[in-house]
This record gives structure tokens, sequence and C-alpha cells, in this order.
């Protein structure tokens, strides 16, 4: 049985020519506004043939990094400087940027949770459900661009997936790389069956993840990270004209075989890491405590590695829960290679 069309509508041609500044629309009603809509703001820049790209931000209302830089990408992009089509969208879910929430207010929705989407479901899966049909059909690759937002601190990178189609999976990579973050990691997502990225690899379309810090908050180095690869990610796939520009320091390579390099607490209390971001971690390496507050006297419970490699995410906030992430360590690999 197919689906009805989504409820959502845009207010751009995405095949007009030039510059667009506009909205996709999605009619809700509620107490605040019986006949209201949640507007995602978009810009569409299209510039005769070549090849067409999106890019996303604010997946998670409270990844900042890639929701500035792509507010500042659309402020900037000329028509005359692309060739094809440029798709942004800063906030993917605006109910939950505009809340600096990693989820929805209007529903608790995560939306990198909600893919394919439903057109008869939540808010959250009618927005999934447009991205899934209506935008990622009409474009090559896309770039969706994450952080740690609240909770977590992440090492900045870019990152590809083990795909099916070696020939997908090479072209991912290789975007992944020029991106120019200071780290290019192959990853291992957790719970991948409904996630944007699956969404779109499912498609045979081009996909390139990145985290690039957290905290809830950005800095001018992330944003210098941010900027940089966004520019990189659309020379590098034919859509404006320059050189890849590269990091400060050589690219360091990282990958995540399994899901041991997650490190989650069994216990609930106070944090203390003892190693920082980005730091190099042996096996059996002490990385974490986490102490009792309901009383003083009582011995920490110590977290060790059960691999070595390069401590790529911490939890941010210090107070734990039992199932919260406390760190991520991936291997430092030579090559990334396929």
């Amino acid at each position: 049985m197919s689906k009805r069309p989504s409820p959502i509508s845009a207010t751009v041609d995405f095949d007009a020519q030039g510059v667009q500044h506009g909205f996709l629309k999605l009619p809700i009603s509620n107490d605040e506004s019986a006949w209201g809509a949640v507007m995602i703001p978009l810009t569409v820049v299209n510039n005769g043939e070549g090849p067409s790209a999106l890019l996303t931000g604010g997946n998670h209302g409270d990844e900042y990094e890639g929701i500035t830089a792509l507010l500042k990408l659309a402020n900037s992009l000329k028509a005359e400087d692309v060739h094809g089509r440029v798709i942004i969208v800063p906030m993917m879910n605006m109910p939950a940027a505009q809340a600096g929430r990693r989820t929805s207010p209007m529903d608790g929705g995560n939306l990198n949770r909600s893919f394919p989407g439903d057109p008869d479901g939540s808010v959250t899966e009618q927005i999934a459900d447009y991205f899934t049909r209506t935008l990622v059909p009409l474009v090559d690759v896309v770039l969706d661009l994450h952080s740690g937002g609240r909770t977590l601190d992440i090492v900045p990178f870019a990152a590809s997936h083990l795909l099916d189609d070696k020939q997908q999976q090479r072209q991912a990579l290789e975007g992944a790389k020029a991106f120019g973050a200071p780290t290019a990691m192959v990853m291992f997502e957790l719970d991948a069956a409904r996630l944007f990225d699956t969404a779109v690899e499912s498609q045979g379309k081009i996909f390139v993840a990145t985290e690039l810090g957290g905290g809830g908050t950005t800095t001018p180095e992330r944003m210098v990270i941010a900027e940089r690869g966004v520019r990189n990610f659309l020379i590098h796939y034919g859509l404006v004209d320059g050189e890849l520009e590269p990091p400060a320091e050589p690219q360091v390579y990282v990958d995540m075989p399994d899901a041991s390099c997650y490190v989650q607490s069994e216990h609930t209390g106070l944090l203390e890491l003892t190693l920082a971001l980005g730091d190099t971690v042996s096996m059996g390496d002490v990385i974490a405590r986490v102490y009792d507050m309901t009383r003083t006297g009582a011995v920490p419970v110590e977290y060790r590695a059960e691999r070595s490699g390069l401590l790529v995410a911490r939890r941010f906030p210090a107070q734990v829960n039992m199932g919260d992430t406390i760190a991520v360590i991936a291997e430092v690999v030579d090559s990334l290679d396929l």
C-alpha cells in the first residue's frame, strides 16, 4: 500500500535558478495555534547543470556547530559560485532547535531515530518522511552536520560507514576525508536502522556525517573546522570551484569496528573522566570513575578501557545515569583505504 503525499509543502521551487530563501511548511493544530504550521527554513541555490547536494544541520536541536555553519552559508552562497544545486536546511528538526533540545518538544521525537518516517505519524515522523521521499531523491550527495549536543563532547571528525555497495562506500569515505576535519572515521552506529544516514544510503546516495564538538555551544576553533569542511565538501563533489583546504595538522584516521568502542555506565552518580578528549588510551587503563552521591566513604566504581585507541567522545555533564555513554574509544589506523 503506497503512502499518501507528504503534508509538508515548500515555499521554494527546487528547479528555479538563482538563490531562494523559504520554508518547509508542516500544518499543525494545537492550543497555541489552531491553524498553524511548523516552519522549517531552507535555502536553495541553483545554477545550471551539475550535481545536487543536500546540506543539513539541526537533526538534533542542541547541536549548534552545524546549525551555525549552515546559517552562515545560506547568507553568503551566491548562484554564480555554484555548479548545479545546493539545498541548505540548517535546522531539520525546527521544534527541537527552537527549544534548544535534542528532541522535539511537540512529540518527544528524536528525528535521527525516526526515519524513514511516516506522513500520517507524529510531527517528527512527518518531517523524516519528507526528507526521505522528497528531498533525498532530488540530490546526489548529502552532508549531515552533527555534534555531541549538551550531553557529549566529541573530537571533530567526518565519517562514512561500511556499505554493501563498495563504490558508494568508497565515494562517501573520500568525501569524509576531503571534509578536512582533524579526524576521519569509518563509524559503527549502535542503532543504524532508523537513522537519516540509512535512509539516504538505502537510496544509493552518497552520505557523509560529522561530529564537530559538543557541550551545547560553539567555539571559534570548531566553527573554523565546520565552515572549512562544508566548503571542502562542496569543492570535492564539484559544486563549487576551489582547492581543498586541509587541516593544520596531518589528519588522523580512526576506525570503529564494533560496539565495544562504546563505554556505557552501569551506575548512577558523579562522573570523573581521567583522560582528556583526544588522549591515547591503552587497554586496561582507568578511563573513568563513578562516585556514589548518596553517601561519603563509598569507593568509586572504576571503568577500564576494553581496547586501545583514541578517546574520541566523552560524556559532557558530570552527573551520569545507568546506560549513559561515558566514553567512546576508536582504533587509530594508518589508512582508511578500502
